[in-house]
C-alpha cells in the first residue's frame, strides 16, 4: 500500500493498493491548522483503510508548491512515517509536485466524462493560493507514456492581477485548485516508481524566502 500525504494547502492522507486502489482517503481544509491534525488524520485513514503502519510500503510527500510553514509538516510527517513504522523500518518517501496530482484528476476525469475537448492538445494551468496577494501555477498538457501529467512549465509564482493575462498570452486554460487530492498524489508516485522516474523534488518548493529572518547583532553598550 502507498501512503499520500499533502500539506500544500489544507491536509490530506490517503491510502491506495499498488493497482491505485482507494482504499481510505480523509482531508481537513484548515489551511493553518497542519500540525494539530496530521496525527490524527492519520490515525483515522489507516483505520478506514483496515491497515497498519506496517502494511505501508512507500509514502508519497506532496512537496509543493505551497506556504513555507504548512509544507514542512506534511514533509516531515511522511519522512517520519517512512524512517519509524512499528519495527523502526524505513521505507521508501517518493517526492510529488502537489500540483501533479491536481492535474492527474483532471485529466483523468476528462478522459472518463469527455469534459474537456482535446484534453491531450490543451495547455493547461493548475493555480493554488500562495498567499500575500500572489499564485502559485504550473502548466501541463496531457499524459504522458508513463500515465503521468507533463509538465510544460515548473511551478512558478505570479500576482493575482497579472495571472490571468500571462495565461491567456500562451493560450493556456486557468483551473482553479483549493485542495491537493492524496490518492491521486499517491497514484502519481505509484506511476513514477513504477516507471523508475523522479518526478519531485528532494526539498520543499516554497518560491519564496520563508518568513523567519535572523535577528540583528546586538548592539555594543559603551559604558
Amino acid at each position: 500500500m502507498i501512503l499520500g500525504i499533502d500539506t500544500s494547502l489544507g491536509t490530506a492522507v490517503a491510502v491506495i493498493d499498488d493497482d491505485g486502489h482507494v482504499r481510505a482517503e480523509v482531508e481537513s481544509v484548515d489551511p493553518r491548522g497542519h500540525a494539530e491534525v496530521i496525527g490524527s488524520l492519520l490515525e483515522r485513514v489507516l483505520a478506514e483503510a483496515g491497515a497498519v503502519s506496517a502494511d505501508i510500503t512507500r509514502v508519497a510527500a506532496g512537496m509543493g508548491p505551497g506556504p513555507f510553514t504548512g509544507l514542512r509538516v506534511g514533509i516531515a510527517a511522511a519522512r517520519a512515517f517512512a524512517l519509524g513504522g512499528d519495527r523502526g523500518r524505513g521505507i521508501r518517501v517518493v517526492p510529488v509536485v502537489s500540483h501533479d496530482a491536481v492535474a492527474l484528476e483532471l485529466l483523468l476525469h476528462s478522459a472518463l466524462t469527455g469534459g474537456l475537448d482535446d484534453a491531450d492538445d490543451e495547455a493547461f494551468a493548475v493555480v493554488t493560493d500562495a498567499r500575500r496577494r500572489e499564485v502559485a501555477y504550473t502548466v501541463y498538457r496531457g499524459l504522458d507514456d508513463d500515465g503521468l501529467p507533463r509538465r510544460l512549465a515548473e511551478p512558478a509564482l505570479a500576482l493575482r492581477t497579472e495571472i490571468d493575462g500571462l495565461l491567456a498570452a500562451g493560450g493556456i486554460l486557468r483551473r482553479d485548485a483549493e485542495r491537493i487530492p492524496a490518492s491521486l498524489l499517491a497514484v502519481a508516485a505509484a506511476r513514477a516508481v513504477a516507471a523508475g522516474r523522479v518526478i519531485g523534488p528532494d526539498d520543499a518548493l516554497y518560491l519564496r524566502s520563508p518568513d523567519v529572518t535572523l535577528p540583528a547583532p546586538r548592539k555594543k553598550v559603551i559604558a
